[in-house]
């Protein structure tokens, strides 16, 4: 079983490649992006440093092929022969690629996230051995409606969206589901929470949506004018918008992709099976708050919207988290059913907390 995987080099494509590789019988094809520098060395440093045993890493050469394409364009940016001889060869597709910029222009996303997508579906309608689709969605196409429980049967635009990769995200998952009908063909949708790891940051590898913001953060401090410490060690206090009561969902990567990989081994329904991916426990909105003020050198404290006109520096602070603040106020759920009727134990032996963000971004407490 020849098994094709796009965003293979990325956060969570390293990973679900990873668990991939368990199987020795899998041959895997990288679609890389391309003109990205070296596909299958990242791979390979990727599995040394998380401690794949070397005998895996050995075998790498032989069981990973990469294929330079482009997902923005149609047959991927390859050409009509290539494009057939690799949609006859493969038996799965894992569509990982995607554009994550919560703030992003919506044409750059869309362009990504679901052109990126119709043009996935091409290549699995276009072979032979009619492969299974594994698309990773997220599970935050349930949007702007920030109370209640989502589901993983839903797919409902009705409450809006808080910013443009969602919607893009339930465009591209519209596509999927009008393919499947229209094609009577199973497919498999993936609906991760928020993904995040433990591991220190390192150059060799992608960063994830925490190290991101981190990394743009850095290259902005000037916006907070003043920051850090205060006479007698004090950090100045910024008051930020949000609830006390809400949380967020943050789920190990590692933990994702072996539940992806797993569910993967499972025959397909017909139709499209959904499955949210996420901890069996949020994480509260004041842990998360503690996070993003390590980050910024300032003492946050949450305050309900209708505080009053927010101060400059305040200003300053959330234009600093473009398009996550509005996740400051949410208090939602994801069912998981679904997930854990199929799998049963789940992996999730790691807590998520303060200490396990912190060590992600390479922060240290202080205390």
């Amino acid at each position: 079983m020849s098994v094709a995987i796009t965003g293979g080099t990325g956060f969570l494509g390293l990973h679900v490649v990873r668990e991939l590789l368990r199987d020795r019988n899998t041959p895997l094809i990288l679609l890389s992006n391309a003109g990205s520098p070296d596909a299958l060395g990242r791979l390979i440093s990727f599995l040394e440093l998380c401690g794949t045993p070397a005998g895996v890493r050995d075998e790498v050469p032989a069981r990973v092929t990469v294929v330079e394409v482009d997902v923005s364009v149609s047959r991927l940016g390859l050409s009509d022969a290539d494009f057939r001889r690799l949609a006859d060869q493969v038996d799965a597709v894992w569509h990982c690629a995607g554009d994550i910029t919560l703030d992003g222009e919506p044409a750059a996303l869309r362009r990504v996230n679901v052109d990126g997508t119709r043009h996935v579906l091409e290549l699995v309608s276009a072979g032979r051995r009619e492969p299974v689709l594994f698309h990773v969605s997220t599970a935050f196409v349930a949007g702007a409606r920030r109370d209640r429980t989502a589901f993983e049967d839903e797919l409902d635009p009705a409450g809006g969206f808080e910013n443009a990769y969602e919607r893009s995200k339930y465009e591209a998952e519209v596509l999927v589901r009008e393919w499947s009908a229209r094609s009577a063909r199973p497919a498999v949708v993936f609906r991760p929470s928020i993904l995040i790891t433990d591991r220190p940051p390192h150059p060799a590898l992608p960063a994830h949506p925490l190290e991101f913001l981190n990394r743009w953060l850095r290259a902005r401090r000037g916006l907070l004018g003043r920051g850090g410490p205060r006479a007698g060690g004090e950090l100045p206090e910024v008051r930020i918008p949000g609830r006390a009561e809400g949380h967020l969902n943050f789920m190990p990567v590692e933990a994702s992709a072996e539940v992806m990989v797993r569910l993967s081994r499972r025959p397909p329904a017909s139709g499209v099976d959904t499955y949210h991916v996420v901890h069996h426990h949020d994480v509260p909105i004041p842990v998360l708050l503690e996070v993003l003020q390590h980050l910024v050198a300032v003492r946050l404290t949450l305050v309900p919207a209708s505080s009053g006109e927010p101060a400059a520096s305040e200003q300053r602070v959330v234009r600093l988290f473009p398009g996550f603040a509005p996740y400051l106020h949410h208090k939602r759920r994801f069912d998981d059913t679904r997930t854990r009727t199929a799998l049963g134990d789940l992996p999730h032996g790691v807590t998520v907390d303060l200490a396990y963000m912190l060590s992600g971004l390479q922060v240290t407490v202080r205390c």
